[in-house]
């Protein structure tokens, strides 16, 4: 496990890591790390960033001792020494010191009056170029609005990132973005900035590798904007889609910028499928064999990877050959060790390829009973609102994810609205174990013909039956097409939706305090997948804990790539209720090409919280489906 803090839920994004983890950073590091090799470096270590420090540091720092200026961490282990106050350095002989603080001037100052010939270095050595950076203070979250994608252009398949530059709605002026291609070894293949227009922009691995005259590649991309405001995370939705006679079509959605122990939610393959977890090293450092392994959910019996993951590199661990004999609905944990932002995983069947992502599993949540006591102003409480595609053409299947390391006995029910909101039918799954095998078909659940110009199912804690409830309830959805050649899938999380009345940080909002009652979502446009047009649709939900507004007051604004709306549709969702919302319908051909190859559709609403998922449809049957992004 390495030793960083990245991710807190309360507190947000660890700025230090991201700070020291940065390719550049992580450079600079190493460099720093030669100019000092063959010295006895004492470590000053005045705020406790040592451990991330020589964590994430790609080359050794040769320390002799620690040192601190708190008295109350004296005699303590800091990365594997004992600390010293740091009133001993006169005597220690130190012939370089390296103190792990940014902007540390005083300090130096103080310093070079104790020891006057030393040679003193601080992290200011590893800074970035100040003209990447976004706010006055070096370690600002805004500094470090970064994130990582999945990048592939290889064997018939490339990858496309479409988002929007939502900055520029908290006053951002001049955004662009900092670009950074590895190859599967971790090896740079190309680095570059690219202006974002006050809007829509994508970045399509064909293009990118024909601008800079690249062979095959799979990888990741790492990205930083630059200019950033009121957002210090890069969002977007990723597609992946044949071209040529490579038929697949797939999306999925942004990292989750940190890197976290553990994540869920990995399907095990069912029989004429291979799962492929993409192990993506988000760091310089390699991954040690044995350092990330695999297990069935709830069996305790994780196997390791047993080879070394180069910096920056990605490798496809097949978990079939790792976990043998495992099937559907079994589900697969992977214990990552903070090695690296959320993975992806692809299952390839019948020669078609799909990509997904498993989710977060937290270490640091206890049940609460007072989730499965919620008072009646809250109503069904959680809610983890899930798409039913049409079932004239599409079958739907719901399995219920652990995500947290505590979740032993889930009480759980389903229940199913029409896109009217009425509810076409309820079903307690009970109290599932952490190694239940649970997949709901809804064909088992729903009447014929129910359903058949779609709806959405919301999945939720069933009280009065047992089970321990932590706010943390995860599912997987998967869509297949009824000529069984094409599937799609998502994950995602539940919140407590449009309630006046709130809890703890439910319902939540994009910006501010509780509670969230407003909507603020991106659909990209449809665009062309290898020689077919595809459309882009949305399946918005109107999730209610407790009963809201009759109808939502929604807006979808066709945006242009200059940010201005080029046209305006109205659309009023039942409560409970959901439309299926195809953006080349709703709008012209005029007002499509208006919009122009950058534009976007806002989901707009200042009424209730819409949930939604979104994704392509070509005329040949191809189809992704991802939960939407909001900002």
């Amino acid at each position: 496990m390495l030793d960083i803090a990245t991710f807190d839920a309360r507190a947000g994004g660890n700025v230090l890591y991201k700070a020291l983890a940065h390719p550049l950073a992580a450079e600079a590091l190493a460099a720093l790390a030669g100019r000092l090799a063959g010295t006895r470096l004492a470590l000053v270590d005045p705020e406790g960033f040592a451990p991330a420090l020589l964590a994430l540091a790609p080359r050794p720092f040769p320390i002799s001792s620690v040192h601190v200026q708190d008295v109350r961490h004296v005699g303590e282990f800091v990365a594997g020494h004992k600390a010293r106050a740091l009133t001993d350095l006169a005597t220690m002989g130190a012939e370089d010191i390296l103190i792990a603080s940014f902007d540390a001037g005083r300090l130096v100052g103080q310093l070079r009056k104790l020891l006057p010939r030393a040679r003193i270095e601080t992290l200011n050595a590893v800074k970035l170029p100040a003209a990447m950076l976004s706010a006055p203070r070096y370690l600002d979250r805004l500094n470090f609005a970064t994130n990582f994608a999945f990048f592939r252009d290889a064997d018939g398949l490339s990858t496309r990132l479409v988002s929007a530059n939502y900055w520029a709605g908290y006053g951002a002026k001049a955004v662009r973005l900092w670009l950074r291609l590895f190859d599967a070894e971790g090896r740079v293949l190309a680095t570059w900035e690219e202006a974002m227009p006050p809007a829509g922009f994508a970045i399509d691995s064909a293009e990118v590798r024909a601008r800079f005259g690249l062979g095959p590649f799979t990888g990741q991309l790492f990205l930083h904007a630059i200019g950033a405001a009121g957002h210090d995370v890069v969002k977007y939705a990723l597609d992946t889609y044949g071209v040529g006679n490579e038929a697949s079509l797939s999306c999925t959605h942004d990292a989750n910028a940190w890197p976290a122990d553990r994540y869920a939610g990995i399907p095990a393959p069912q029989t004429g499928e291979r799962v492929v977890l993409w192990l993506q090293n988000s760091h310089a450092t390699p991954i040690p064999p044995g350092a990330v392994a695999f297990d069935r959910m709830g069996a305790e019996a994780p196997v390791p990877y047993a080879r070394e993951v180069p910096g920056f590199a990605s490798v496809p661990v097949d978990m079939g050959t790792l976990l043998p004999g495992l099937a559907w609905p079994a589900q697969i944990e992977m214990r990552a060790g903070r090695h690296t932002v959320r993975p992806r995983y692809e299952v390839v069947r019948a020669g078609r390829t799909r990509i997904a992502h498993p989710n977060v599993e937290r270490s640091d949540l206890r049940p609460d009973p007072a989730i499965l006591d919620l008072p009646p102003a809250l109503g069904r409480g959680f809610l983890l609102p899930l798409p039913v595609l049409p079932r004239s053409r599409f079958r739907t299947l719901i399995q219920p994810t652990p995500m947290a390391t505590t979740q032993e006995a889930l009480p759980l029910r389903l229940d199913i609205f029409a896109a009217d909101g009425g509810l076409a039918a309820t079903r307690v799954l009970g109290v599932l174990p952490r190694n239940h095998d649970v997949a709901i078909d809804l064909d088992d659940v729903l009447p014929e013909g129910a359903l058949a110009d779609g709806g959405h199912a919301e999945l939720l804690y069933a009280r009065g039956i047992g089970g321990a409830a932590d706010g943390w309830l995860h599912a997987l959805v998967r869509a297949e097409a009824r000529d069984g050649v094409h599937a799609a899938e998502s994950s995602f999380g539940a919140h407590v939706f449009n309630t006046l009345m709130t809890w703890r940080d439910e319902p939540q909002s994009y910006s501010g305090p509780p509670p969230g009652l407003s909507t603020r979502l991106f659909l990209k446009l449809g665009t062309r997948v290898g020689e077919a047009r595809a459309k882009s649709f949305a399946l918005l939900i109107y999730p209610a804990s407790a009963p809201w507004h009759r109808l939502s007051e929604t807006k979808l604004q066709l945006t242009d790539g200059n940010g201005a709306v080029v046209a305006e549709a109205p659309l009023a969702i039942p409560c409970s209720g959901s439309a299926l919302v195809v953006a080349e319908d709703v709008f012209t051909p005029a007002e499509i090409q208006a919009a122009g190859a950058r534009g976007y559709v806002l989901v707009r609403d200042t009424t209730c919280r819409l949930f939604g998922y979104h994704g392509l449809m070509t005329a040949d049957g191809r189809f992704s489906m991802d939960h939407m992004f909001g900002f």
